[in-house]
């Protein structure tokens, strides 16, 4: 009977673990262009995965770099894993860098593109067997404070957005014959959840600093690995001091709806235990903030691990790389979207 008993056992081991490790093809379109705002064209890689089902949720990725490095290469591998072993339909997009256009996209352009991404997804997602209705959002670092931002500004659109001083957003991509305000009662820019992977939120207090060290400082890594000439990320004319809602109304942390205003989706946060950049307490903050407007959200921290561990490859100062540290929290991501979208 024991021996039997233990058979069991072991069999329902192999199955499981089979099941954890279950692999398939996938399909991708590469580099499609979605946008050229201000003449800028913008792409994004399409994945889907070869599983003979008729239509599939969809993930839109922003990646990381601090809004100055990147592009949508770092989250090749995340986008290859997820289409490769779940049943996601993959949107890895690019958006404009602050040094796009000779260094003068400013931080509420990108934001723009984000939305824009969300908006040219639903209109076009069918082609590649993706549900316009069943849409997420992801991203690391600055990648999940633009999915932070869609889902917390996606009803502060209009057509004169920060021109016009009205602090608004007007989408990188529109789809043709719609207006903003028919985008807005139909609850286009809607998405179902949301993956927010060691997100940057408080753009305020990073362009603070101390004063000194601020995100819009010469002295600041990221501008000098973006090979730019530091400035404020609004244009020259507008500076944290002087106009601190600018940089308030692109952050996720002060724009988080009480739930009687509006439910936003269920979301995931999750950050390494040793992050520097953006730190746990950063993210716990962030959280503890949805959870007193009586949002939904989940969070985890891993446990040993510093920033960007989703990135593709390894990256030596950090001491990441994709084999060794993103398989995990990417299963916990797969996990959280199949909560959702295959309950």
């Amino acid at each position: 009977m024991k021996q039997l008993f233990n058979l069991i056992v072991l069999l329902l081991t192999v199955t499981l673990s089979a099941q954890g490790t279950k692999k398939h093809s996938f399909s991708v379109e590469k580099d499609i262009l979605w946008a050229s705002p201000k003449g800028y064209d913008l792409t994004m890689d399409i994945y889907t995965p070869n599983t003979e089902k008729a239509t599939y949720p969809v993930l839109i990725i922003y990646h990381g770099g601090g809004w100055l490095i990147n592009n949508k290469s770092i989250m090749d591998e995340m986008s290859q894993y997820i289409a490769s072993h779940s049943e996601y339909v993959v949107c890895n997009v690019n958006y404009r860098l602050l040094t796009a256009n000779n260094n003068t996209t400013n931080m509420n352009e990108i934001i723009e593109d984000a939305l824009g991404a969300v908006l040219w997804t639903k209109e076009n997602i069918s082609k590649y067997k993706g549900n316009p209705n069943a849409i997420a959002v992801t991203g690391d670092s600055a990648g999940g404070h633009l999915a932070a931002m869609v889902v917390n500004a996606k009803d502060n659109i209009s057509e004169t957005g920060f021109e016009a001083g009205r602090l608004s957003f007007t989408p990188s991509y529109l789809p043709p014959n719609k207006t903003l305000e028919e985008l807005k009662t139909s609850d286009a820019l809607a998405v179902q959840a949301a993956v927010l992977s060691y997100p940057a939120v408080d753009i305020y207090a990073a362009a603070l600093g101390d004063g000194v060290n601020g995100f819009e400082s010469s002295s600041n890594f990221f501008w000098q690995m973006g090979e730019a000439e530091a400035r404020g990320i609004f244009g020259k004319d507008i500076n944290v001091k002087d106009n601190p809602n600018y940089y308030k109304i692109c952050s996720p942390i002060y724009t988080i709806p009480k739930k009687n205003d509006r439910k936003l989706p269920p979301q995931f946060c999750h950050v390494g235990s040793k992050d520097q950049t953006t730190t746990p307490e950063s993210i716990k903050a962030y959280v503890a903030k949805l959870e007193e407007n009586g949002q939904s959200v989940e969070y985890w921290v891993y446990e040993g691990r510093n920033h960007a561990y989703l990135d593709s490859g390894s990256n030596e100062f950090l001491g990441n790389s994709f084999e060794k540290d993103a398989i995990e929290p990417i299963h916990k991501i797969i996990n959280f979207l199949d909560k959702v979208f295959y309950p």
